[in-house]
């Protein structure tokens, strides 16, 4: 361990780049707002039950989860970023062309992957956060976070899937899975 009075150093990020406490929030919202439109997307295409309930689930604590977080931006004087990234809107895009047993699979893998990255970020930020009102936010919100990962790796269950954190994993509609390229997002 570092002594106390070195400089605080995020070193679980990939870029090795410590990120800013207005990076995670801005992630965050982006991540957030990523998983209400996916929630949507699911209770529309998805077929099983189990896909339907985690999405309507996603929309309920992630409209939740973004609020509490618009509150904490704006004590600390951030500005939140609004609708999704070009990543986040490549998945939509992926998702919507796909329905059935296809959609189910697919959405479970994404949930659990982003479920598991979007822990290490909150972890990291309610570690070594310097923003008490971002950091009591990502703190407030792990256990939410580790509900959905329990959850979302239920649903793949139940769906057919095997989750899996990273390696190469073809889907059934025959693509790679992104887990191959981490990022802290949702």
């Amino acid at each position: 361990e570092a002594p106390a009075n070195q400089p605080m150093r995020h070193t679980h990020h990939e870029n090795a780049q410590p990120m800013s406490d207005a990076d995670f929030a801005k992630e965050a919202a982006q991540g957030g707002d990523a998983e209400v439109k996916l929630g949507q997307l699911a209770v529309q295409n998805g077929s099983s039950d189990a896909v339907k309930n985690f999405g309507k689930k996603m929309v309920d604590d992630h409209t939740k989860a973004g609020d509490n977080l618009k509150a904490a931006a704006t004590k600390s004087n951030i500005d939140l970023p609004t609708g999704l990234s070009a990543k986040d809107q490549a998945t939509y895009d992926r998702l919507s062309k796909l329905t059935g047993k296809e959609f189910d699979q697919a959405y479970a893998r994404d949930m659990v992957r982003d479920h598991a990255k979007d822990i290490a970020a909150f972890r990291e930020e309610s570690t070594n956060g310097t923003d008490a009102n971002i950091k009591q936010f990502a703190t407030t919100t792990l256990p939410t976070l580790h509900e959905h990962l329990r959850d979302a790796r239920a649903m793949a269950r139940d769906v057919g899937v095997q989750p899996r954190n990273g390696g190469s994993h073809t889907g059934s509609a025959g693509e790679p899975s992104s887990s191959t390229h981490p990022s802290p997002q949702r």
